[in-house]
């Protein structure tokens, strides 16, 4: 069984992204039979999606688990619900969208067909903070969602598709007292136990 495990490259003057690093250490690993195939996505709402898409092509995965950075939240959030719009402050290439449709033809939204509720309720057990999360925002992350979701209802395909917000990691607070942070082994310990309840 192939799961996908996307995240993103640093952003919005960041000078790192946690889920870029987690992703390529996961790359190539078995976790409880699952093979992990980890692909960071360019902060770019031209490129992005169609760059998921052709790894869901190439992998045919059995879920799709996408990583994003949540600046500000203290705890791992699985994403509840995806909207089909595109806004917020420009990506990396300059790109900038005010309320756009991701697919023009497309419902408002889908919602999420990981197991967050169990994902929320295994994380809570290992005592690292979690909560379900029904807004993925208006950015990459919410696009990237949106993006997987309509193309595997459009195409009939049997896989799990979603998204977990992840809270920064301690090199992005040195320089910011007031931002939460984990350490990075606490963050892949998370992404870990996610996978596992695929």
């Amino acid at each position: 069984m192939n799961i996908l495990l996307t995240g993103f490259e640093a952003f919005l003057g960041m000078e790192s992204n946690p889920t870029e690093m987690i992703v390529r250490k996961l790359d190539d690993e078995t976790i409880s039979g699952k093979k992990i195939i980890g692909r960071v996505l360019p902060v770019d709402f031209t490129k992005s999606a169609g760059i998921l898409l052709e790894h869901i092509k190439e992998h045919q995965p059995a879920a799709v688990i996408s990583l994003g950075l949540a600046a500000g939240r203290n705890r791992i959030t699985p994403e509840r619900v995806a909207i089909n719009c595109m806004d917020g402050e420009a990506d990396n290439a300059g790109n900038q969208y005010d309320g756009q449709k991701i697919a023009p033809d497309g419902p408002d939204a889908y919602f999420s067909t990981l197991p967050i509720k169990s994902m929320e309720a295994r994380l809570q057990e290992h005592h690292l903070p979690a909560a379900v999360s029904n807004t993925a925002g208006t950015y990459l992350c919410n696009q990237i969602m949106y993006t997987a979701r309509y193309h595997i209802e459009t195409n009939a395909l049997d896989i799990l598709a979603g998204f977990v917000h992840i809270p920064a990691h301690h090199e992005l607070a040195v320089n910011n007292p007031k931002l939460p942070s984990w350490s990075i082994k606490d963050l892949e310990e998370a992404v870990r136990i996610i996978i596992e309840e695929i």
